[in-house]
C-alpha cells in the first residue's frame, strides 16, 4: 500500500490554484446522463471518486472520459439502468444516479453505497422523498429496485437538510411532471452549483442556497458545458495548514463566501486571512489561540468536513478548546492518531475536549477517512520530525495529488510505492 512520508516543521509559503470541488463535481456528472448527447464539464479535479464515477457511467453505456481536468460525458447510448455493486461499493455518492436514471429511463436498480466510515449514513431521506414524487422501491438483501412510470412533482418536507437528499430530489423533480417543492433543503453551494447546470441544460430551478427549492418540470434537457466551482474543503485544508506550519500562503481560484463560518472560527483562533476577490492570503502568528467552542452543521455553519482539520490547529493553540460534532458521530477517528503525536485530545460523547501542546512529534498513522487523512498530513506538516501516513487511498478520493500541492508551497512529503517482490 502507498504511504505519505513528511519531514515536519517547514512553513509553507508561496502561491497555489485550488481544484474543483468533488462534491460538486459527482452529482453533475451524475446528472450528465439525463440529457442525450455530449456534455463538457471543466475544472474537474482527478480524484479516485472521479474515476469512480466515470466507471459507473461507462457501465451504464455513456463514453465517459477525462483529460486533465475536463471531462465529456457522452450519453447517446445510455440505456442501462443497473449499477454494478462492485462500483457501488467503493463510493457513496454512486447514490447520486438514483435521480437522474429514474428522470431518464424510469428505472434503476443499485445497492448500499459505500464511501468513508464516518457514522450512520442512511439514505431512506432520498428514498422517501423520490417515493413522494411517485416512484415505486422495493427493498431486498441490500439491493433496491425503484421504478416511476411516470414522475409527478409534489410538495416535499424534508426530516433533516442532507445534501445528498435535496440533490437527488432535486434531479429527478427536473423532468417530472408539474412542479417540486423542497422545504427545509439543504443550501451548501454545491446545490447551487448543481441547479446552475441543470439549468443550463434547460431545467427550470430556483432558490438553492436557500431552504427552499422550487423545480418546474421539463420534458427534454440538451447537453451543455459547465465549470465546477472551487472546492471549498481543500481551500480550508490548505488555510489550516498554512496556519500551523507559521507560514504565509496564498491561494487562488477560491471563494470566499462558501467559508464565512470556518474562516470566522480561524481569525478567532488568530489565523490572519486577507481576501480580494478570488485569491486569498493566510499567515499567522507565533502561537495560536484557543477557540472556545467550535459546533459542526449543515451549511452555513462551520462544516464537519473541515472538523478534524480544525482539531489539528486547536491541538497546537494555547488553551483549551471545544469542538462538538452534530452532524456524524463516528467524525473523531483521528483522535487517537493525533494522540500518537502528542496532542492532548479527550473524547466525550460527540465533544472533544482540546487542550493545546507546544509541539506535535511525527509518527506512524493511519488515515481511516478522507477528512482525518488530511488532518494528519496538516500535522505531520507541523509535527517535528517524521510522520508517515498509511492507508492514503481515502485522502487520494477528495484531493488531487495532495503532495503535489503541498510541495509546491515548500513542504517536504513524497508518496512511496512498495515494490514487489518477485517470487
Amino acid at each position: 500500500m502507498e504511504k505519505l512520508v513528511i519531514e515536519g516543521g517547514k512553513p509553507l509559503s508561496g502561491a497555489i490554484s485550488v481544484h474543483g470541488a468533488k462534491n460538486a463535481a459527482l452529482p453533475i456528472l451524475a446528472a450528465s446522463i439525463m440529457a442525450e448527447g455530449t456534455v463538457t464539464i471543466t475544472n474537474v479535479p482527478e480524484l479516485s471518486d472521479i474515476k469512480v464515477m466515470l466507471d459507473i457511467l461507462q457501465a451504464l453505456g455513456c463514453k465517459a472520459e477525462q483529460s486533465g481536468d475536463t471531462v465529456t460525458v457522452d450519453t447517446t447510448k445510455a440505456r442501462e439502468h443497473h449499477i454494478p455493486e462492485r462500483l457501488m461499493s467503493q463510493m457513496r455518492s454512486s447514490i447520486f444516479l438514483m435521480g437522474p436514471l429514474l428522470a431518464r429511463l424510469g428505472k434503476v436498480e443499485l445497492y448500499q453505497p459505500g464511501g468513508c466510515a464516518i457514522g450512520e449514513r442512511k439514505i431512506d431521506l432520498h428514498l422517501k422523498g423520490l417515493a413522494e414524487l411517485g416512484v415505486d422501491i422495493v427493498e431486498e438483501n441490500g439491493r433496491i429496485v425503484c421504478t416511476a412510470k411516470e414522475l409527478t412533482g409534489a410538495d416535499i418536507v424534508l426530516d433533516y437538510p442532507s445534501v445528498g437528499a435535496t440533490e437527488n430530489i432535486m434531479m429527478a423533480a427536473a423532468m417530472a411532471r408539474g412542479k417540486t417543492t423542497i422545504s427545509n433543503a439543504a443550501r451548501e453551494p454545491e446545490i447551487q452549483d448543481l441547479q446552475h447546470f441543470l439549468n443550463a441544460m434547460g431545467a427550470n430551478i430556483i432558490g438553492a442556497g436557500t431552504d427552499t427549492i422550487t423545480v418546474e418540470g421539463a420534458s427534454q434537457l440538451v447537453p451543455c458545458t459547465h465549470r465546477i466551482i472551487p472546492d471549498r474543503i481543500v481551500t480550508g485544508t490548505i488555510l489550516i495548514a498554512a496556519a500551523v506550519t507559521k507560514g504565509n500562503v496564498t491561494l487562488k481560484n477560491v471563494c470566499a463566501s462558501h467559508l464565512t463560518s470556518a474562516l470566522h472560527v480561524m481569525k478567532r483562533a488568530g489565523v490572519h486571512i486577507a481576501v480580494d476577490g478570488d485569491i486569498m492570503n493566510v499567515s499567522a502568528p507565533s502561537r495560536l489561540k484557543a477557540v472556545e467552542r467550535v459546533i459542526t452543521s449543515p451549511y452555513p455553519a462551520f462544516p464537519t468536513d473541515l472538523q478534524s482539520q480544525m482539531m489539528v490547529l486547536l491541538s497546537l493553540a494555547e488553551g483549551v478548546s471545544i469542538v462538538k460534532e452534530t452532524v456524524f458521530e463516528g467524525r473523531f477517528k483521528h483522535v487517537d492518531e493525533l494522540s500518537r503525536m502528542g496532542a492532548d485530545i479527550r473524547v466525550d460523547f460527540n465533544s472533544a475536549i482540546i487542550r493545546g501542546v507546544p509541539r506535535l512529534y511525527g509518527a506512524t498513522v493511519e488515515a481511516t477517512d478522507l477528512r482525518a487523512g488530511a488532518a494528519l498530513v496538516i500535522a505531520g506538516l507541523a509535527a517535528q520530525g517524521t510522520t508517515v501516513i498509511e492507508q492514503i487511498h481515502h485522502i487520494d478520493r477528495g484531493y488531487d495529488r495532495i503532495e503535489l500541492m503541498l510541495r509546491q508551497l515548500g513542504a517536504s512529503i513524497h508518496r512511496t510505492t512498495p515494490v514487489s517482490k518477485e517470487l
